[in-house]
């Protein structure tokens, strides 16, 4: 009887050691890969006022559009998490939409080095940020389920695991052209 009883204290040791350690590796990535993410959108918002003051230099008069990108920025560093920076994000590439809508007015900027240096960068950083949300978005994914599976979610609360935020960006609204009026 002791021997049972040892048996299925080890059985269950082992099952709460192997949970341990698969939720708190998944936790580990969801971590670091947030802060790919985070590294990509500082890289972006550091970019933003440079982008505006170079069509600030061409296009001054548009100064409501200007503000809104900046106002937007931001709300996009002030974002407490991963689905209200989604939501921030969003606003914020939308603004920088109608800022290069804007620019498609003015010949002198388009055909700048410095303004088509910045879009190019800009456009990279995009893609970086998309590989990093897609990422991310996989590690929490994978986190969430392991939280929820039976009967690793009897165990999950109390060892302190709960589940993450997905870091969502609307892609339909992204798709949409932006209306400008000059």
């Amino acid at each position: 009887m002791l021997m049972w009883l040892v048996i299925a204290v080890a059985v269950v040791g082992g099952y709460l050691i192997l949970t341990w350690n698969g939720l708190t590796r998944l936790r580990q990535l969801a971590r670091n890969a947030w802060a790919d993410i985070d590294v990509q959108l500082r890289r972006r918002h550091d970019l933003i006022p440079t982008l505006v003051a170079t069509v600030q230099g061409h296009a001054g008069y548009e100064r409501g559009t200007l503000e809104a990108v900046v106002d937007a920025r931001q709300r996009a560093q002030a974002a407490p998490g991963p689905a209200a920076a989604g939501a921030a994000e969003q606003s914020l590439t939308t603004q920088v939409r109608q800022l290069f809508a804007i620019a498609e007015a003015y010949p002198d900027l388009k055909a700048g080095g410095s303004f088509l240096e910045l879009q190019r960068s800009l456009v990279e950083i995009e893609d970086h940020i998309q590989n990093a949300r897609r990422y991310y978005n996989a590690v929490v994914r994978d986190l969430n389920t392991g939280i929820q599976k039976f009967p690793a979610s009897l165990v999950a609360g109390p060892l302190g695991f709960h589940e993450e935020e997905f870091f969502g960006l609307d892609d339909d609204s992204q798709a949409a052209v932006p209306q400008v009026s000059l």
